[in-house]
């Protein structure tokens, strides 16, 4: 068991390090993304760099890491307990933020945090995007809707727990904690839209990037 649980582990960390954008950005555009817009390794950079149909696809291929780190746990060990793959979620989302590929310099893991969450616990994840989409499409901040969906995922968690009398408190402790991660990650982008400097994101395809 413990040599599985090593093996999902370091797997996980090894998936979520592929830097999704920035191979991307070297393969499609020519360029390093991390010398473009925000510098940020992550999807919302890719989108505003790369355009809407590359940065799009960049954001499922980050959920997707997540996604399956626990579907590998969940192949690697029979009846795995919560603890286990939450695990294996978090060193997914560990080294989507410090990849070993790109000197441990990655993005905010977001879309890696809900692909992981979208296999622990889908119903609130699909709440928490549709806050995502709304709350982007009428801000155009990408930083902004992630904030106020890990808000809204932790939310309704709890409430969640609360009519199951707290049968997955483990998972909830995650979120919560995950939740203050990234609005620790985000505390620049707070200070940006507070001071009206953040950028807003376009939908529009860069075709000339």
């Amino acid at each position: 068991m413990i040599y599985k649980t090593l093996i999902s582990f370091v797997f996980a960390y090894l998936l979520g390090s592929i830097p999704t954008s920035f191979l991307m950005g070297k393969l499609i555009k020519g360029i390093d993304i991390r010398e473009y817009g925000s510098g940020n390794v992550g999807a919302t950079n890719a989108l505003r760099v790369l355009g809407t149909k590359i940065g799009i696809i960049t954001l499922l291929i980050d959920i997707g890491k997540g996604f399956f780190t626990v579907q590998i746990g969940k192949l690697l060990v029979s009846e795995p307990s919560n603890l286990f793959l939450i695990g294996t979620g978090l060193f997914g989302i560990i080294g989507h933020i410090f990849t070993i590929f790109l000197k441990f310099k990655g993005g905010k893991g977001v879309a890696t945090s809900a692909g992981v969450f979208i296999a622990l616990s889908p119903l609130p994840v699909a709440i928490a995007l549709v806050v995502f989409v709304v709350t982007v499409w009428l801000s155009k901040y990408v930083s902004l809707g992630s904030m106020v969906a890990a808000f809204v995922f932790f939310l309704v968690e709890l409430i969640v727990n609360v009519r199951n009398r707290f049968a997955n408190f483990e998972l909830l402790i995650f979120i919560f904690l995950l939740m203050v991660f990234i609005f620790i990650r985000h505390k620049a982008n707070i200070k940006r839209i507070i001071d009206g400097n953040e950028n807003r994101i376009s939908f529009r395809d860069r075709r000339d990037n």
